[in-house]
């Protein structure tokens, strides 16, 4: 069978469909070339619906917002223990415990707001894989608060600011060593050497 031409209005030619073939589609389904600036590899591809939408886990029901709200106060309530042992000081004299007790309070009393709102809110997830990342980064928390007055606070502060970046960050191993040990120099000269903060050192 001899193919006939007929003529395009650009003036080239092109070979005529025989009687009952579908006619060739136009656009990106009929394999012509990416715009600028469009991706290659999406010429001519279907694209499904939900097909890349990354998997968010859902939200925690009130009993398990109840339970964070309670681990969230507790937590606020050792840190205030902890602060006053190591002596809460006064805004015109402040001591080794006055900056952890701010800290303390505010997580407490975000507790209590958690626990207000436990029946209403829906922003809190579901515990994941990713939540192994945030009991890990307490567990450091807590054992640099254990060890800071026994050892002082440069060792433990390099060691936790090394385990953020570099585990729980995902940094370079490099760029963990370097800022770690910026962060300690940088405390060092502001709260002992300027501020005069009498918290626990070894220098």
């Amino acid at each position: 069978m001899r193919a006939s031409w007929i003529k395009r209005a650009d003036g080239g030619a092109q070979a005529a469909s025989p009687p009952g073939a579908p006619e060739p589609e136009e656009g990106p389904a009929a394999g012509r070339p990416a715009a600028p600036g469009e991706p290659a590899g999406t010429v001519g591809a279907p694209s499904v619906p939900g097909e890349d939408a990354p998997e968010t886990p859902g939200p925690l029901g009130p009993v398990a917002n109840i339970g964070v709200g309670i681990a969230v106060v507790a937590l606020g309530a050792a840190g205030i223990a902890g602060s006053l042992a190591l002596g809460a000081g006064a805004p015109a004299r402040p001591a080794a415990g006055t900056w952890p007790l701010l800290v303390s309070c505010a997580m407490a009393g975000l507790g209590v707001v958690l626990l207000l709102m436990a029946g209403r809110t829906r922003d809190t997830e579901a515990f994941s894989a990713a939540s192994w990342k945030v009991l890990a980064g307490l567990a450091t928390m807590a054992g640099f608060v254990a060890v800071i007055g026994v050892i002082g606070f440069e060792i433990p502060s390099a060691l936790l600011a090394f385990v953020w970046l570099r585990f729980l960050g995902g940094e370079s191993w490099r760029l963990s060593a370097v800022t770690s040990v910026l962060i300690v120099v940088a405390f060092y000269v502001i709260f002992v050497g300027l501020l005069a903060v009498p918290i626990p050192h070894l220098f």
